[in-house]
Parts: structure tokens; C-alpha cells; sequence
């Protein structure tokens, strides 16, 4: 991720990436942004999901393994990634190298696999709702297992990366031992492994839970708030759709570039290749920054838990409502709790019409 690049370049004696410093300029601000909305918006959600004992969920320590991947990518790499794809130097040592290599695939492997396990675990929850779901040291196991096999995916580049000096600068790149075929190849397992694999088994399980929650009614269910925890459950499903398509989109290009360069080699000696390179990579990086936004539109405990950080904004207020979504202790419907009711009645006004036992009933969904 990153180097690779530089692959086709080695052997030159001149640094052919010098950019005008206006170019760099606009570079900087796009990579800049999606650092510090990545590594702030993560942290948040992990501080959300930590102190607060009502998040600590199935499907929110995936959530959080999730943020951890994303913002240690954007931290680690971002900016790395970015100063080397602008510059074509190589200003960081051998160590770093090796890490600027092995981490980003080590991070989005933890990515998407934090998702189908989502997805699966969402599966098990409405297509199976009498069996029992994952505990806590389970859950753990499986993170672990993730980070595991993450590891030992990206250890090939670990392996293999080095530094050259040249005449006029430094490079880092992976040295395979058949420089061509073999990185090709590695580009190729990885995209199948760490992209359409993972896409494929989240497509087919989120169109089966979509059609069962759009279509028809949730097996096993059938109490009296059976249509607020279908809405809590399509609320939970739907935003984890817009995080699985959001992050496809933003690595689609990437996997395309590397493919086709890979498959003409002429496509590397393009004059603006580099400035097509910078894109496809802005908006691979920039796949980190989107989560925590889709979580604070379309959760209302993740909303709140925003405010809570940013109640010192001026137009950010914390209603009595928001407290209460972070509580751990649930509460009971309002229309048999005086309490609840002169609560919400406070907040009538910025609510809306919004419906309180939706989000009470989702719980073990959010």
C-alpha cells in the first residue's frame, strides 16, 4: 500500500514524482483532513463504546476493533503514504519501511473482517434468534483470530521490504524474488482475500437479513413490540450497509489501479499517473474518516455520545434524552413511567415526533 508504486521506478537515476509546490499544497490538505477527521472521529467511537457499559455489545466490540484498525492506519500511514507518493523519497529508514509496508494490509484485513463478522453476527441475531449469541470471551477470540491471520497475510511484505539508495534519492520498496510476477500475484490474493471475498459472504448475508426484515416477519418473534424491534433492527442493519458499501467504494479504484498497472506496465510511465496514483490513494485512506460520520447520523447512542464530546460547541446541545441513551440501565417504556414521560416531554420540541421505544428496544442492536 504505498510502495509498490516505486516498484517500476528503482532502476531510475532521477526522481521523476518532484511535483510544483501548489500541487503539494492541495495534497497536503486533502491527506491532512482525512488524518485528523480519521484518527478524532475513531478515538471518539472508542472512547463510546469503553466508558459507557450500555455499548459493550457484540456488535459494538466489533465496532471497536473496527476504529482501532482505522485509526491506526490513518495515524501510521496517512501521511507516510503521502509524503512518499508526492516526493518519490524515502526519508524514514529501513524499520519504518518494513511497517510502512505490513500495516496497512494488516489494518484493512482487520477492517473488513470486523464487518462480516458483524454481518454474520447480525445473521445469527435475526434469521436465528433462539440460539445464543457470542459471549464476551468468544467475541474476544475472534478479534484476536482476525489480527491473527491479518499478521500472517501482510508478513510476506514485512519479509521482503528494503530500502535502495540511489544517486538522487532513497526508495522503499517490497523486493520480491520474481520482482514482477511475484507482486502481481500478492496484489491478487490480497484482493481476493481482504476485498471480494469478505464483500461476497457480507452480500449474500446482509441480502438474506434484508429480505426478512423488508420483506417478511423475524422468526421467533412475537411480542407485543414486534414493530419497534423491527425497526431497531433495520435501523442497526441498514447503517451497517452504508459502512460495508462505503468501504467498497473507497477501495475499489485502488484494487483497479494496482491490477491494471500490473497487467500494462506502460500505464507506470504515464505522464499523469502519479496525480491518478494520489487519488485512488486519497480515497482508499480516506475510507478510515467515514465510519464515526455514518455512526453519529444514523445511531442515536452514537449520536449522543458525540454531543457529550462536543457539548462545549456552541450549537451542540445535550438534551435530557441523550443522557439517557447512554445510561446503563435500561428504562422502562414512558407510557408506564411518570418519570420517563415528563423527561421527554422537556425535549418535545427538538425531538419531533421521534419514538422512544424504538431506541430502547434496541439494545442488543446498536
Amino acid at each position: 500500500l504505498g510502495s509498490e508504486r516505486m516498484e517500476n521506478t528503482t532502476r531510475g537515476l532521477t526522481n521523476q514524482f518532484v511535483q510544483p509546490p501548489w500541487r503539494v499544497a492541495l495534497w497536503s490538505v486533502a491527506y491532512s483532513t482525512v488524518l485528523a477527521v480519521a484518527v478524532f472521529g475513531n478515538l471518539i467511537v472508542i472512547w463510546i463504546i469503553l466508558a459507557h457499559k450500555r455499548m459493550r455489545t457484540v456488535t459494538n466490540y466489533f465496532l471497536l476493533n473496527l476504529a482501532f484498525s482505522d485509526v491506526s492506519m490513518a495515524a501510521f500511514n496517512t501521511l507516510i503514504n503521502f509524503i512518499y507518493a508526492a516526493h518519490g523519497e524515502w526519508y524514514f529508514g529501513q524499520v519504518y519501511c518494513r511497517f510502512h509496508n505490513f500495516f496497512p494490509v494488516t489494518a484493512v484485513f482487520a477492517s473488513i473482517y470486523s464487518m462480516t463478522a458483524i454481518a454474520i453476527d447480525r445473521y445469527m441475531a435475526i434469521i436465528h434468534p433462539m440460539k445464543p449469541r457470542l459471549p464476551a470471551k468468544a467475541t474476544l477470540g475472534v478479534i484476536v483470530c482476525i489480527w491473527s491471520l491479518a499478521v500472517v497475510l501482510a508478513f510476506p511484505l514485512c519479509y521482503f521490504s528494503t530500502i535502495r539508495t540511489l544517486p538522487q534519492r532513497t526508495v522503499c520498496y517490497v523486493a520480491w524474488p520474481r520482482m514482477a510476477e511475484d507482486s502481481f500475484m500478492y496484489h491478487i490474493i490480497v484482493t481476493v482475500l481482504v476485498y471480494i471475498l469478505p464483500l461476497v459472504v457480507m452480500g449474500i448475508t446482509y441480502t438474506i437479513v434484508g429480505v426478512t426484515l423488508w420483506g417478511g416477519e423475524i422468526p421467533g418473534d412475537s411480542s407485543d413490540n414486534y414493530q419497534g424491534q423491527l425497526q431497531a433492527k433495520r435501523k442497526v442493519v441498514k447503517m451497517m450497509i452504508i459502512v460495508v458499501v462505503t468501504f467498497a467504494l473507497c477501495w475499489l479504484p485502488y484494487h483497479v489501479y494496482f491490477i491494471a498497472t500490473g497487467l500494462n506496465k506502460r500505464l507506470s510511465k504515464w505522464k499523469y499517473i502519479q496525480q491518478v496514483y494520489l487519488s485512488v490513494l486519497w480515497l482508499a485512506m480516506s475510507s478510515t474518516m467515514y465510519n464515526p460520520i455514518i455512526y453519529c447520523c444514523l445511531n442515536s447512542r452514537f449520536r449522543a455520545g458525540f454531543k457529550q464530546v462536543f457539548r462545549w460547541c456552541p450549537f451542540v446541545r445535550v438534551s435530557s434524552y441523550d443522557e439517557l441513551e447512554l445510561q446503563s440501565t435500561r428504562l422502562r417504556p414512558c407510557h408506564q413511567s411518570s418519570v420517563c414521560t415528563s423527561i421527554l416531554s422537556k425535549d418535545k420540541s427538538t425531538r419531533g415526533n421521534r419514538s422512544k421505544p424504538n431506541s430502547e428496544l434496541n439494545n442488543k442492536d446498536s
